[in-house]
């Protein structure tokens, strides 16, 4: 049977993000999900295209907000006396590295000693 003329397009109705949509494709960016796994949990599904075109500035700036985020935070916890962050901020960020020498005196023996009896 021939297709019904309507004036309407065939196939799916056009895209149109919702603010939970926005919410749900920043912070699947942020954690690192795959642009492909992002669209296929985005009202259904939608293909990646059309994930790029709908949330292009999400796509480009989630990431770098969630890595602003957890930096601040892990500076805060530095500033504020976290050792743990301290050390973590020093080698991380200025390439400290924590250290410690071993200084031996006397005589060092390795391996089995054979005497003569």
């Amino acid at each position: 049977m021939p297709r019904k003329i309507t004036g309407k397009p065939a196939g799916r109705p056009a895209f149109k993000p919702t603010e939970d949509d926005r919410k749900t494709v920043e912070l699947m960016v942020a954690v690192g999900i795959p642009h492909e796994g992002i669209a296929r949990c985005i009202q259904g599904g939608i293909d990646d295209k059309t994930l790029r075109k709908h949330f292009p500035e999400e796509l480009e700036t989630a990431a770098i907000r969630a890595n602003t985020k957890v930096a601040g935070s892990m500076f805060q916890s530095a500033i504020s006396g976290n050792v743990a962050a301290q050390k973590h901020w020093t080698s991380a960020r200025m390439g400290w590295k924590e250290t410690s020498e071993v200084e031996h005196k006397g005589n060092i023996v390795i391996g089995p000693t054979w005497h003569r009896e």
